[in-house]
């Protein structure tokens, strides 16, 4: 029997990426290589199960609907053979928190889907790109992984609890309070608590397919002086959907909660989240808005729009 492949998905980022002076690790353009370039640059990725597909070689910074839904659906029928181990997605690092948790949320795959990514462009003097490919390569084949996580700097973190914490550093990632999934070590995966075990939206899959266009649902941050001018300029554009990153515990200055209370009032969906990178909302007597739990306020906002298309 033939052994059972690995399917890597490009999408561009700085993985991908390419400067004119190797020396330069911040004048690059992202997305600028094939991924089946970047693999084959790669002497420990050879001889490996590994086939590649491109779905589009953008900076991750402007990461679409229309690329959630194409990576969604290619995840989807990748899935579905048996032929397929998992799957790896070269991802650029600035938004790769919020398609790993899209991704968990409309597919909470049995199989392992590993998104990985770089901080330094390919052509650097010593990218980190290479590395990060073959652990997550070597996640995607370890026995018994699954659901969708995210590998970085020897690091394996969930999809729900991963967020960038760095601007510049290799190790950009964490996964706050909750720690990550484990480590790979020398191709090995040494696991510190479960492989993620959620379960997706019933129909979530199907309802990003085929919806004809997403919610609109905005991020508002609650802060000193803030007011409720931007919240009535999005309630008259016809916002579907609020998450305010509030302070502490999900607490919202007083002006911009009367506006907020008013959307909701309206009909409109909001939600509260905390703009603090570790803990999670806690319930108090005087909630006048629902919170989001331990959700960041781009989870939840992703949270937010499967919910609405339901």
């Amino acid at each position: 029997m033939n052994q059972r492949k690995i399917v890597v998905l490009g999408t561009g980022g700085t993985l991908a990426g390419a400067a004119a002076d190797p020396a330069d690790n911040l004048g690059y353009r992202a997305g600028e290589l094939p991924i089946a370039t970047v693999l084959a640059s790669v002497p420990a990725l050879r001889g490996l199960p590994l086939e590649s597909e491109e779905i589009a070689r953008i900076d991750s910074k402007d990461m679409s609907f229309a690329v959630w839904r194409a990576l969604a659906r290619r995840c989807g029928e990748l899935l579905a053979r048996p032929d397929v181990a998992g799957i790896v997605i070269g991802h650029g690092t600035d938004t790769l928190e919020e398609t790993a948790f899209f991704l968990q949320s409309v597919l909470a795959p049995a199989k392992p889907v590993v998104l990985t990514c770089a901080m330094r462009p390919a052509t650097a003097i010593a990218p980190d790109g290479p590395q990060n490919l073959v652990d997550a390569v070597a996640v995607a084949l370890t026995p018994g992984a699954r659901g969708v996580v995210a590998v970085c700097a020897g690091t394996v973190h969930a999809a729900r609890d991963v967020a960038k914490q760095h601007t510049y550093r290799l190790d950009a990632f964490t996964s706050g309070a909750a720690g990550p999934l484990g480590y790979v070590e020398e191709r090995e995966v040494r696991l510190v608590r479960p492989w993620p075990a959620e379960t997706a939206r019933a129909g979530a899959l199907e309802r990003v397919l085929g919806a004809a266009r997403w919610p609109r649902v905005e991020i508002v941050m609650s802060h000193a002086g803030a007011d409720g001018a931007l919240v009535d300029a999005l309630l008259a554009q016809g916002v579907h959907g609020l998450v305010v990153a509030a302070t502490g515990n999900g607490s919202v200055h007083a002006d911009l909660e009367a506006a907020l209370v008013r959307a909701q009032s309206g009909g409109v969906k909001v939600v509260r989240a905390s703009r603090c990178a570790q803990g999670q909302v806690q319930d108090t007597p005087h909630d006048r808005l629902p919170h989001a739990g331990g959700l960041s306020p781009v989870k939840a906002r992703i949270a937010l729009l499967l919910e609405l298309l339901a």
